[in-house]
């Protein structure tokens, strides 16, 4: 069976696709515009949610970025993308997981709407600074656990920091949230960007 992911550039779906080329699994990529359920309407047939990222691998369907990147470390490992259960920083490999986009990416959505792709005269600036100091806010998390470590669990390179890398990378293409990055997040994404999954992430997203 071949995996597909229906992808957009730099959106979530990125997380899956960094994940995808790190583990070096085979799949098919399906480049859409952004947003897809506007500028590639006939996709809502496949995923009627019309959102970013989609994974098909046999009779499994996901939307999830952060879900998608677990799934593919526990259904094609074992991979060092992963810690087992037994692990002591097992709970704070999932809690970065999930911390990654119910609240560090939020916030950074409503950024992107309300500053870039709602039509002149629906953008909120209000909105746009209220959302980025939440942002903020969430932020100094991440400052504050790679204060002493180079990696946010176990002191290797994991699918967290793929969630939370992506989630960075993100706000430095967004210019209301740019600055926002700390020194510590800030040596961290670059660490992560030099990595050859990501580099060929971003190549495949060229197509």
């Amino acid at each position: 069976m071949t995996i597909t992911l229906y992808h957009c550039s730099h959106a979530r779906s990125l997380r899956p696709l960094w994940c995808l080329e790190e583990m070096e699994l085979d799949y098919e990529l399906v480049n859409l515009p952004f947003p897809p359920r506007v500028f590639a309407k006939e996709y809502k047939e496949i995923n009627p949610l019309g959102t970013i990222p989609y994974l098909i691998d046999g009779e499994t369907r996901m939307t999830e970025s952060s879900g998608i990147c677990h799934y593919l470390t526990q259904r094609y490992g074992p991979t060092d993308l992963a810690l087992p259960v037994e692990h002591a920083e097992y709970g704070a490999f999932l809690n970065w997981l999930y911390f990654s986009d119910a609240t560090l990416t939020f916030p950074q959505t409503l950024v992107l709407r309300y500053s870039e792709l709602e039509p002149e005269d629906r953008r909120l600036p209000q909105a746009v600074d209220d959302y980025g100091a939440w942002f903020s806010g969430r932020l100094r998390h991440v400052e504050s656990a790679l204060e002493s470590r180079d990696y946010l669990v176990a002191d290797r390179f994991t699918i967290a920091d793929i969630a939370i890398g992506y989630g960075l990378h993100l706000a430095d293409r967004l210019p209301p949230i740019r600055d926002r990055l700390g020194p510590n997040a800030r040596a961290y994404l670059e660490q992560l960007r030099v990595r050859d999954g990501f580099q060929r992430s971003l190549e495949k997203q060229k197509a």
